[in-house]
C-alpha cells in the first residue's frame, strides 16, 4: 500500500487455534463474506499480543497497550481472504472507545497482563466494559524453536486484510501488510477459559487447542478501510513475492498464490474449500 492509515507493532504474539463446526461460526460473519476453510476445516483462534507504537494517520499516537482477540477466517466475493474479529479485548479505554465509535470494531475494555519469564509467557484478561463484565481467559505457554510454517500455519497467520461489520449493515474491507511472521513452536502449559468464547458468540472449546504458535514481533500497516464492494485502490493488487517467499516452502506447495499480499485478483488456491458468499 502506498500510504498507511494506521501503523502498529505487534509483539510477544501467541496464537491458540481450535477447529470449530462451520455452522456455529458462520452466523457471526459480516454480510457478503463466507468462511475460509482449510481442507474443509473451520478455525477459531485466540491471539494475545503487545500493541506498540500505535498511530492513526501519523497524527494520533496511542502508545502501547495489551490486546487479546478471538477471531476466525473469511473470504469475500472477490476471493480476498481476511480475518474477522469476534471480540477484541484491549487494556486502554481511549483506544477502545475510538475503535468502537469510528470503526465499530468489537473492542472491549479489559484488565490485562502479559508477563514473560525466560522461555515462558503468561497472558491474562478480565473484561471491565461493556457487559458481560468479568469474562476472561488466561494461559501460559513455553516457547520453542523457530519453525518453518506449515500450510495450516500459513492459512491461520498470513492474513492480509480484515472484514468487519460497520454501520447500516455495511461490510468494511481493510488491507493489512507486515513482514513475514517468524513463527516458533510453543507448548501450552496452562489454560483457563472463563466465558470469553461465549461473549464472542461461541460455545467454549471442548479441549486444548490443536495448534499453538508464538512470534516475537512484526510491524503492521493498515490501509484505509472502505466498503467491501468498492473498487480497489490504485496499486493494491501489487504482490509481495519476496516477503511471502520467506514464509516457507510448505505454503508455496499448498497455496500457490494465496497471501502473496493483498490483491483484488482472485488467487488460485487449489486445496481451499469454501462456499461462495451469499
Amino acid at each position: 500500500m502506498s500510504r498507511a492509515f494506521s501503523t502498529q507493532v505487534w509483539g510477544d504474539v501467541t496464537f491458540l487455534h481450535w477447529p470449530y463446526p462451520p455452522e456455529v461460526v458462520r452466523p457471526l460473519l459480516p454480510p457478503a463474506t463466507e468462511l475460509d476453510l482449510c481442507d474443509g476445516v473451520c478455525w477459531v483462534s485466540v491471539v494475545g499480543l503487545r500493541m506498540g507504537r500505535v498511530s492513526i494517520a501519523g497524527l494520533l499516537h496511542l502508545g502501547d497497550f495489551l490486546e487479546t482477540n478471538v477471531r476466525t477466517y473469511a473470504v469475500d466475493g472477490r476471493d480476498r481472504c481476511s480475518t474477522v474479529f469476534l471480540t477484541m479485548e484491549a487494556s486502554t479505554l481511549p483506544f477502545v472507545l475510538s475503535a468502537r465509535i469510528v470503526g465499530r470494531l468489537p473492542y472491549t475494555w479489559s484488565s490485562m497482563g502479559l508477563r514473560r519469564a525466560g522461555n515462558s509467557v503468561d497472558y491474562r484478561l478480565s473484561r471491565r466494559w461493556p457487559a458481560p463484565a468479568g469474562v476472561g481467559i488466561r494461559w501460559r505457554v513455553r516457547l520453542g524453536e523457530r519453525i518453518a510454517p506449515t500450510p495450516l500455519d500459513h492459512h491461520l497467520t498470513a492474513r492480509w486484510a480484515q472484514h468487519s461489520r460497520w454501520y447500516g449493515g455495511v461490510t468494511l474491507y481493510t488491507p493489512v501488510e507486515h513482514e513475514p511472521w517468524l513463527l516458533h513452536a510453543a507448548e501450552l502449559l496452562d489454560l483457563h477459559e472463563d466465558g470469553l468464547f461465549a461473549a464472542a458468540g461461541l460455545p467454549g472449546p471442548t479441549g486444548p487447542p490443536s495448534s499453538v504458535r508464538y512470534a516475537p514481533e512484526v510491524h503492521a500497516r493498515f490501509g484505509l478501510p472502505r466498503t467491501a464492494d468498492s473498487r480497489p485502490c490504485a496499486g493494491e493488487a501489487a504482490q509481495y513475492d519476496q516477503r511471502d517467499g520467506e514464509q516457507g516452502d510448505a505454503r508455496e506447495q499448498h497455496h500457490e498464490r494465496h497471501a502473496e499480499g493483498p490483491s483484488d485478483e482472485a488467487p488460485h488456491r487449489p486445496r481451499r474449500v469454501h462456499k461462495r458468499p451469499r
